[in-house]
């Protein structure tokens, strides 16, 4: 079984799952991703970082970082971007990053953030069919992304409109709201 535990994105688990992740990126893309990244953009109340634990071990991480219009045309007031989304290849297959990514949906909610934004790459097809499958839909490419042939931009409504559309449900399938 999974425990999320909030927390803060340079605690030395999320470091350690930090730098799994960007060396799947070197495997996948040949580099790391060098989107900027401040660990105090995921502190509350506008970020948030979890690490998935299973039997005391860090196995998954994911974190979110509030975004607003003023810092680009393809973001809204009141965005969330997720960040750093990485289940270990032990812990695959088992819904770990869909229960991440509603943990990300539920806490960005309840910081009152209306929208989550995300990038990934044309080469994971395996986040794509998770974003997809969880309600994400394709949007134009924001900030550092806008260039990039290989990135592919999604996002999902889940603040309190989302949460008034009938059915409208978290990545894991609780209710929104």
């Amino acid at each position: 079984m999974l425990e999320l535990r909030p927390v803060s994105f340079d605690h030395p688990d999320a470091v350690r799952l930090i730098a799994e992740v960007q060396a799947f990126y070197r495997l996948r893309y040949g580099d790391e991703d060098a989107t900027p990244v401040d660990p105090a953009q995921f502190a509350a109340p506008l970020g948030f970082f979890t690490v998935g634990y299973v039997d005391g071990t860090p196995v998954a991480c994911g974190g979110w970082r509030a975004r607003d219009a003023g810092e680009d045309p393809s973001l809204a007031d009141g965005d969330a971007e997720v960040k750093r989304m990485y289940v270990d290849d032990a812990h695959r297959g088992r819904g770990y990053a869909r229960s991440v990514l509603a943990e990300l949906e539920r806490t960005a909610v309840a910081a009152g953030r209306r929208r989550a934004v995300l990038e990934t790459g044309t080469k994971q097809p395996e986040a794509i069919a998770l974003y997809v499958s969880c309600g994400y839909t394709p949007i134009a490419p924001f900030g550092a992304y806008r260039c990039e042939p290989n990135s592919r931009c999604y996002a999902k409504e889940i603040g309190a409109g989302a949460a008034r559309r009938p059915g409208a449900r978290a990545a894991d399938g609780v209710p929104l709201g």
